[in-house]
């Protein structure tokens, strides 16, 4: 998943707080629209982002739809920041060259 889509999923807050609110166990979409003064079609958009950056998983039980974390994407996300945080030198690609 492209960094960018990650990125533009977690810059809103309420997607946050959805993601905070999945780190304690899987959660219906109603469950998570009882924690937020919002509409449900709002809490369904949010939902929708978070599944587009892969950040979230649904799965489907009788007539509910489970949300859970899919924290694999943040394991790849910390990498990203990882390589970022290389030195030119720990990356073993030299120096970056600079524009004159």
């Amino acid at each position: 998943m492209p960094p960018n889509v990650v990125f533009k999923a977690l810059s809103d807050a309420t997607r946050r707080e959805i993601l905070q609110l999945l780190r304690e166990g899987d959660l219906t979409a109603g469950e998570i629209a009882e924690q937020f003064d919002i509409t449900r079609p709002s809490v369904s958009h949010h939902l929708n982002v978070l599944k587009q950056a892969n950040l979230v998983q649904d799965v489907r039980e009788g007539q509910n739809i489970y949300y859970s974390l899919n924290t694999t994407v943040f394991q790849e996300l910390i990498g990203w920041f990882y390589r970022i945080m290389q030195t030119p030198d720990q990356s073993g690609r030299g120096k970056p060259k600079r524009k004159e």
